[in-house]
This record gives C-alpha cells, structure tokens and sequence, in this order.
C-alpha cells in the first residue's frame, strides 16, 4: 500500500504544481484515492485546512519524522471542486496523464485574471450647492470641471469613461472634485462580454408530436429522480434545438444548471441568440476566440450562480456549477470533442462520468449519431430518442442527386463544376436565392508537384505535402512554415512544377469567373483566424450581402439559412480512402450535414453531390438521408474487422527528434505488451510497432503500436502495467489514446 500522499492545498494554475506530502494514516489505507477532499494539518500552527490528493507514493521526500499525517477524509456530498478533482483523477488513469495535466484540464476558472471595472461618478451637491459651484467654476473659468457640472445637472450619475472621453475631463479634474467633496466616484464590477447581444424578442416555438414525445420521455425520467444517458437522434432541420430548450426549461426550474456543448466550428452568434431569446441573462457563452478576462468572467458568473446554463465548445464541460443536472452535447458525432493534447480525452466520456459524479443526465443529439453511441442506444444502454421529419411545416428534406464525375469528363467537361451543377446555381441567382459549395480542402491548389519527377513539395519539418495559395507562397496545414513556391523543382531540377488539386481559395476565384454577377464569401481557417471574423462572414451571408459561399466543414455545420435552396459538394471523395476505420462515418456525416443544409425555409432544396465514386454506400446513404441503411453497413464492416463498438482500441504513440531512439523504445515496449498479454491469457490483438499515419511533424518523429480487445478491462489494465513496466528518457513523448468515433 502506499504510505504517502502528494496534495494540493490552492486550487489554481499557478499552485497546481506545488504539493505537500503528507503521510496516510492505517485507518485511512483504502478510503483515500486520487481526488479525495482531505483535512490537513498545515503550517506551524497546524491549522486544519482543505487539501485535494493529487498522487501517491511509497517513498518520502524528507525526514519521515517531520512529515505530518492526514487529519480526515471528507465523505459528505461532493463540491464542485471535489467533483472536478474527482474527475480528474479518473481522467488520469483513464487516459494516461499526469494529474497535474488533468488538473489543468479540469479547472480552468481558477486562472487568475485582473477583473474590470466600471467607474460612475455621482453628484454629492444639493440643487442649490450646485448652482453655486456652476457660477463658482464661470467666474473663476474652470471650463472642465464646469462642463462636468452642467453634465451632471442633466443626470446626477455620469459613467466616468464617457466623461473623460466625451466631455474632456481628466482624472486629475475628477480627482480634485472628489477631494473638495462635489462628487463620488463609485466602483462596480463589470463583466466582459463575448457578444454583443442584440434585443430580438422572446423565442416561442409549437413542438410537434414527435418532439413532445421526446421531451415527455425526458422530463417523466428526470422528475422521478432517474438519471441517464439520452441519444437524440433526429434528421437534419427536425428541430432538435427545440427539444433541447424544452428539456433544459424543466431543469433549470427545478434549480439545476445545465452545460451545453456545442463543436467550435458550429458555436455562431446564430445558435446562441437561440438560447438568450429563449433563456435571456442566465446564458453564460465560452468559446476559443475569447480573451483571457472574458473567458474568467463567464465561469465566475457561472461559479457565483448568475449564470446556470453555459454555452461552448469542449471546455465548458468543466464549468464550476456546484448544482449540474443536465449536460447536453450536440452533434455528439463531431471528432472535435476529441482533444489533441494530453489529455487526449473525448468531451463525451468525461461528460457522462462528470454527470454521473453530479447526479446529472446527459443527453447526445445528432442527425448521424457515432455508430458506436447508436449501437448503445439499440443496446438499451442509452435511451434512443428519434425525431423522422423535420420541424418546419411543409419543409420537406431537399433532392439530392449524385453526378459521376467520371461520365463528366468522359464527356468532356474537365471544369470543377458539373453541368448540372451550373445549371442549377445560374437558376438559384436567378431566383436571387442562395447557394452553399462545400469543399472540405483549403488553400489554392491541394499541393505542388513536379511533372518530370513526379516528386511533391514537403513541408521541410512534416512529412506532408505544402499547400498552394493564391500569394504565391506555400503553406504547411500542420506547423504553419510557410515558404514561395520554387520555378525549379528541387529534386531534379526542372521547371514543370505546378498545384494540383484543388482548395477553397481557387474554387472561389472560379466562382467569381464563372458568375461574374454573384457575391461570393469564402469560409475556411484562413478567413476566420481573427477574432469575430466567423460570426462576421456568416452574419453577411444571413443578411443575403452575397448570393455564394464558399467553404470547408465549418460551413456545414449546425446554421439554418432558410434561402439556401442549392448545396453542391464539390468533391466527395475527399475523406473517403482516408487511413482511420471511421472513414466511411465522416464522409456519410460530412454529406448528410451538407445536404440538410438546403431548403430549410419554404422553397424546397436541391443538392449536387460530385463524385468518382458514387457506388459507395456512404455516399449512396447520403444522398438518400438514410442513416440506418448506413447503420446496417458500417456496424456489419466494424464487427468482421474488430473495431469499436465490438473491440476498444488503444494507441500508444511515441514521438521524439530522436527518431533511432523511439525506434528502439517502442520495440521494447511492443515485446512487454505480447509477454504482459501472453502471460494472462489475454484475448489482445497487438499491430504494429509502425509510423503513425503522419510520421513527422514539426521535426518531431512518431511511432505507434495499436492494442484492440473484446474485453475493455484487459486493455485498461494492460496500459496501466505498461505505465509501471516502460521507463521513458525525457527527450520522448507518450500519448495515450483510446480510439472512440
């Protein structure tokens, strides 16, 4: 057993890494784990106080004569700050971090910030004092405090920034005033705001049968005290938004809090105007694009209690409400909840073990759900909720029809668009309707080779091709280099070098050629890089400033403009031969998104899917909106090929400049996993060690081994004896990371 336990007595980013040790009494061996609320003895006087357990240990870091013993554990009902801590010791040995890591994760709020103020200056004079300072300050020509004066006859309270912007006032004249006793100068708080939020009325809105439905299943289960995991399953424009608002009324009347997580890509001023209409000032927002304060202000008016429902993308899920009772997560699909960084953890999981720590339900919505999260819900682990029309009265889901585009240049159109395509966005401009073009590929040209040679351009410190764009310079997507494009093609020399392949900033210039008399937006990660520019380009393409936009996956996803009447997807076939087992899912998901896109207001829709592929059965479902054929084929591929849901994968990735050193490190770790498995009798398949599927990125090499079993307890306790057995040189990496769709 251990002996001693590492804890943290200040729960903020700048006292996370420093940590006392203290020993864990006989009585206490057993009760106290990672997370645990323990009363310490602290300082000279010994003064019971609050500390978390961060980790354990068997060895002492001074004298054990002088290291004090844990007072108490803490059992009563979980804080918020209990709950979090718990959470993140599960996360640690979930996901293979440290605690400091998870804890970083986890709490957020804490990071200092400096908070703004707002100064208002008040007048302390009578009506009759005041004329007499008025005549005082004219005759002895004191022209700024006199305007102050005359101000302050018109309202006894001025805001101070509007007196020393708009009036001329300097602080020096405000402070000689509040010295000679003619004013105050109060202080109050001010939060920062993300939005800047517009009055638009009261959001109101007539549930149809099938979501009254779906909101009475949830509303018996949670007014009964039962608590779960709800799938919201509905197609595109069903009105799952509506269902949402339904649900999280009941619970916020009944005093609970409730987290909604939305992915970044689809977090637009739109959506969340959806819930302040409907829900007002108690709506706190996150998001990646805010600064520092406004993110701090957000979580201290949900910690303080003068917000209960919180907006934004993963993160939010670690909002401090100390009563949490619904958690939803839309398009619970989107690999966005996954994060990239250690932890590598995925909103999803953490969000049902946060509600299940807090007493809460969850509830996933999606018009293509995981397969895995539908094969639970078929399951009867999760409650399937399914919503089959769309919410719309006569809003009917759009034709869709699929353009081989192999028939197209047989018959000799070489140009992006299909025939059918311009004809049918020269009829929408006609119209004065509106048309979406999704290619899910930025930049000018897809990357740059030489004819000669046949040889591309590689970024100098990834192993991928650079990307062209339209200034002439060539970009890594990865780590950012950027460099001109060479008249001379470095590996052999010869000057037929040229992009191939095509982006969102040709297909833009092509549109412009092709329609001279359309407003064209763009969308992409270069258009939106600065702050507000999303909101700004989806705001101008609501408003109808132009008649086209162009764009990747961020424009597919979650945003209802009812006068898009024509989505075309430019090329299909991009995700489809990707090297993940989830490809199939992300080009259904991606096309289904796309489609619904289209006629969501009163005129129907149409939609262009162009493909070399068109008998491919996540296109073909697509195209029909059909998920569960799509189900049927993609569950029956998952259970021959043993992926998720049948087996858990595990990936453990080495990386390093080192690139002989993790090569010898991994093999190492490859022949301890067959031993650890052999020696249990374990039902474990072992692949690889091999380069990870991009095997260089920013000079730094990557090596994986996978790990996939029928049995998640075996893998679980297989990466945790790895932990113990594989000691790693500090010049290398180790991610963990269990594939989830």
């Amino acid at each position: 057993m251990n002996k001693y336990a590492s804890v943290t007595v200040e729960i903020n980013h700048t006292d996370l890494d420093r940590t006392f040790q203290y020993e864990i009494p006989d009585e206490l061996q057993g009760e106290i784990r990672t997370g645990s609320s323990v009363l310490i003895p602290f300082g000279k006087g010994n003064r019971l106080i609050h500390g978390y357990v961060v980790d354990f240990t068997d060895i002492p870091e001074i004298d054990p004569s002088k290291i004090k013993k844990i007072y108490s554990i803490k059992t009563d009902n979980l804080s918020v700050e209990a709950q979090l801590m718990h959470l993140a010791g599960w996360m640690r040995e979930y996901y293979g971090c440290t605690m400091i890591q998870a804890l970083k994760t986890v709490m957020p709020v804490k990071e200092s910030v400096r908070p703004m103020v707002e100064k208002t200056i008040r007048l302390l004079l009578s009506a009759e004092e005041l004329e007499e300072k008025i005549a005082f300050c004219e005759k002895k020509h004191q022209v700024a405090k006199l305007r102050l004066l005359l101000a302050l006859k018109e309202d006894r309270e001025i805001p101070q920034r509007i007196a020393l912007d708009r009036l001329s006032i300097t602080a020096a004249t405000v402070k000689s005033m509040v010295t000679s006793g003619w004013i105050a100068v109060d202080e109050a708080r001010k939060m920062r705001t993300p939005l800047s939020i517009r009055e638009e009325g009261r959001y109101g809105v007539h549930l149809n049968e099938e979501q009254t439905a779906a909101v009475k299943r949830f509303v018996e289960d949670f007014s009964t005290g039962k608590r779960g995991t709800y799938l919201l399953h509905g197609i595109t424009g069903s009105g799952k938004t509506e269902v949402y608002m339904e649900i999280i009324e009941k619970v916020i009347t009944a005093g609970k809090q409730v987290i909604i997580l939305i992915p970044e890509i689809a977090l637009t001023y739109q959506t969340v105007m959806r819930f302040y209409r409907r829900f007002g000032d108690v709506v706190a927002l996150v998001n990646s694009k805010m600064s520092k304060g406004e993110r701090f202000d957000q979580f201290s008016r949900a910690e303080r209690g003068e917000a209960s429902i919180m907006i934004g993308p993963r993160s939010a899920l670690f909002t401090p409400f100390s009563n949490l009772g619904l958690i939803i997560i839309d398009e619970e699909h989107e690999h966005a909840y996954k994060s990239e960084n250690v932890p590598r953890y995925h909103a999803r999981e953490v969000a049902i073990v946060r509600a299940e720590l807090a007493g809460a339900s969850v509830v996933l919505g999606s018009a293509t759900p995981s397969i895995s999260d539908y094969y639970r819900a078929k399951q009867g682990e999760y409650t399937l909720l399914t919503l089959n029309r769309r919410a719309v009265e006569n809003s009917r889901l759009p034709e869709v029809e699929v353009i081989d585009l192999r028939e197209e240049l047989q018959n000799g159109n070489k140009q992006i668009f299909s025939r059918r395509l311009t004809e049918l966005i020269e009829d929408r401009l006609e119209k004065k309707e509106q048309i979406m073009l999704f290619l899910n590929r930025r930049g000018y040209s897809g990357f740059i080779s030489c004819r000669s040679c046949g040889k591309s351009i590689k970024c100098d410190h990834c192993d991928v091709s650079m990307t062209m764009h339209r200034d002439g310079k060539m970009r890594c997507h990865y780590c950012g280099s950027e460099k001109y494009i060479p008249k001379i093609c470095p590996s052999c020399g010869s000057r037929y070098i040229a992009g191939f392949g095509t982006g969102t900033e040709k297909v833009e210039q092509l549109v412009q050629n092709a329609f001279p008399q359309a407003g064209v937006l763009r969308m992409d990660m270069d258009t939106t890089s600065k702050k507000g520019s999303h909101e700004a380009i989806l705001s101008a393409f609501s408003q109808h400033e132009a008649d086209i936009l162009v764009g990747t996956q961020m424009i597919v996803k979650g945003h209802d403009f009812p006068k898009v009447t024509l989505v075309g997807v430019l090329a299909a076939d991009l995700s489809l031969f990707a090297q993940d087992y989830t490809a199939a899912s992300t080009t259904f998901n991606l096309l289904t998104q796309a489609a619904g896109r289209a006629g969501r207001g009163d005129c129907p829709g149409n939609v262009i899917i162009q493909t070399y592929n068109p008998e491919e059965y996540p296109i073909v479902c697509a195209a029909a909106q059909d998920y569960p054929e799509f189900y049927r084929n993609e569950i029956l591929y998952r259970k021959m090929l043993h992926y998720p849901p049948f087996y858990k994968m595990l990936t453990i990735q080495y990386m390093s400049e080192d690139e002989g050193l993790i090569e010898h490190r991994i093999q190492e770790l490859a022949l301890i996993a067959k031993r650890i498995v052999e020696a249990n009798r374990w039902q474990v398949e072992i692949l690889g060690p091999t380069d990870g599927s991009i095997s260089k990125v920013k000079d730094v090499y990557r090596k994986v081994i996978y790990f996939k079993s029928n049995n998640g307890k075996h893998l679980e306790t297989l990466k945790k004896q790895l932990e113990e057995a594989v000691s790693i040189e500090h010049t290398i990496q180790i991610r963990y990371d269990w594939n989830e769709d």
